[in-house]
């Protein structure tokens, strides 16, 4: 019987990262994004059998589309991964833009881990990992306020789930990847310039493997970011967000 992984968000960075191991361990791969040629490319060089269905996943409608055509099949892995940042002072950032991460980090991963569960409760086993970051652990980010709250956002839900199914004795797993700055468009696309040295995504995603299969709920690749978030929680929360200011600036030119 086929082994089904779904990817969002696949034509880059770690996404393209997650369709290379997952195929290396023998899934039939479902990848979606908004580029069709990139979908094209990618699927071009893995060695398995890819689904792809293009899909603009901030349109609800394209996230209902999408899952309509996969839904019949054995879902065991589902990777919500697509997702984008902004940088700026929130009094002069994009409204536009902002709506438009909201409509994809936070709108699009909420309807599509409903429905990836759903799917998995029918054969009573399977594994979702929402793609957040180590913004979503942290009370706030001055100068990136918008994608900090969408990633607590995905950090929040996915804890609540990741509890209930496990109350309920569940083999289904959920859980959250949160890592720091990973070396990906995710800069370009963000228009920042991380002041705090990346991991590669390929590193990224092998570790969040590891730790998926291991239940991990909440899964931060590494030290330097575990230990940030963790003395976090020791600081008074002003001063916590006020340092994450300080960092958050460096990143771009306030004007």
């Amino acid at each position: 019987m086929k082994k089904y992984a779904v990817i969002t968000g696949a034509s880059s960075g770690i996404g393209v990262e997650f369709a290379k191991e997952l195929a290396k361990r023998g899934y039939t791969l479902i990848i979606t994004a908004r580029r069709k040629e990139r979908l094209e490319q990618l699927a071009s060089h893995l060695p398995t059998v890819c689904k792809l269905i293009p899909a603009d996943l901030e349109q609800e409608e394209e996230c209902y589309r999408f899952f309509r055509e996969i839904d019949k099949l054995p879902i065991e892995v589902f990777i919500n991964n697509a997702g984008f940042g902004c940088w700026g002072r929130f009094a002069d950032s994009s409204l536009e833009r902002e709506l438009s991460m909201i409509r994809v980090n936070v709108k699009a991963v909420h309807i599509l881990t409903k429905l990836a569960l759903k799917n998995m409760q029918r054969r009573g086993r399977g594994y979702i990992l929402n793609v957040a970051s180590s913004a979503g652990l942290i009370p706030a980010g001055p100068y990136m306020g918008t994608y900090y709250a969408t990633k607590a956002y995905v950090t929040s839900l996915t804890r609540a789930i990741a509890a209930e199914q496990k109350e309920m004795h569940s083999r289904i797993y959920v859980g959250c990847l949160c890592p720091g700055p990973v070396d990906t468009e995710f800069n370009d696309v963000a228009d920042v310039t991380f002041s705090l040295k990346g991991i590669s995504a390929s590193y990224c995603v092998k570790y969040a493997l590891r730790q998926m299969w291991r239940r991990k709920t909440v899964i931060v690749p590494t030290v330097q970011m575990k230990f940030a978030t963790t003395c976090g929680r020791f600081l008074p929360q002003e001063i916590f967000v006020r340092i994450m200011g300080h960092q958050q600036k460096k990143k771009g030119t306030v004007k």
